[in-house]
């Protein structure tokens, strides 16, 4: 017997996801599209980056922004809000920015960062090699942020975008597909438990079943760790093939 209606919805019956992204950001939305399961939509928000979380203006500026967005998406009735942003979620404890929304009136909430630590630890992964489009600095926050939760980083790699200003970050969904899976291929180290390729407008989604083939690798991205976690926070634990071990087994 189906479960009744969650939404009076002629498309959204199971859930609506309501998505946080970068305002440059045109991968994200278009991956989630590839995943979504019959009966759930995806409503997005676009929000501004911010690269200063640190200072008391920072923070507020940030906080400010996240409760506009969320508040536009609580309207859309969505059943849980995803921040779609790796750097700038990437902040410890993880379930910061998860309690903060929920206190700006989201039923619930995930961050990629704390997205991406949850399938880590779903499949068992300690032991990281990870690909990335960013600079150093952002690579060196991003090492800094999984070392503090017990994650080892066996070897990390970005492509420098990013390094001359946020002008740059347009690039990073420009990158080719095949350019993405070398870039991937180049960071493997003996001993690794997972390969990770970060960034929600890099564009990943459709190497992950061949690139798990040919490692032998659980293979995590940051879109579809958020969609995971996001479609799990609704309740809707359908299992998928073809976009990773993640979606497939847990």
């Amino acid at each position: 017997m189906s479960a009744p209606p969650r939404h009076l919805s002629a498309y959204s019956p199971r859930a609506r996801l309501g998505l946080i992204v970068p305002p440059t950001n045109t991968v994200n939305e278009a991956e989630w599209a590839a995943m979504v399961p019959e009966g759930v939509t995806v409503h997005a928000a676009r929000m501004p980056l911010h690269a200063d979380t640190h200072s008391d203006a920072g923070k507020a500026a940030l906080q400010s922004d996240i409760r506009k967005a969320v508040s536009d998406l609580c309207q859309a009735r969505v059943d849980v809000v995803a921040y779609g942003c790796t750097a700038g979620s990437m902040v410890n404890p993880p379930s910061t920015l998860p309690d903060m929304m929920v206190g700006f009136g989201a039923k619930t909430a995930v961050t990629t960062a704390a997205s991406i630590v949850s399938a880590l630890n779903a499949l068992g992964a300690k032991r990281l090699v990870i690909a990335t489009p960013y600079h150093q600095k952002l690579n060196d926050h991003e090492v800094a942020f999984l070392s503090a939760l017990g994650f080892e980083v066996l070897a990390i790699s970005g492509l420098g975008i990013g390094a001359g200003g946020p002008q740059e970050y347009i690039k990073i969904a420009e990158t080719p597909l095949e350019a993405v899976r070398a870039h991937a291929l180049s960071v493997l180290r003996p001993g690794a438990d997972a390969l990770l390729i970060t960034c929600t407008d890099f564009p990943a989604l459709p190497l992950i079943k061949g690139l798990e083939a040919e490692t032998g690798l659980p293979v995590v991205t940051s879109n579809q760790a958020t969609f995971f976690a996001a479609l799990r926070a609704a309740g809707i634990a359908d299992r998928f093939t073809g976009f990773g071990r993640l979606l497939a087994e847990h």
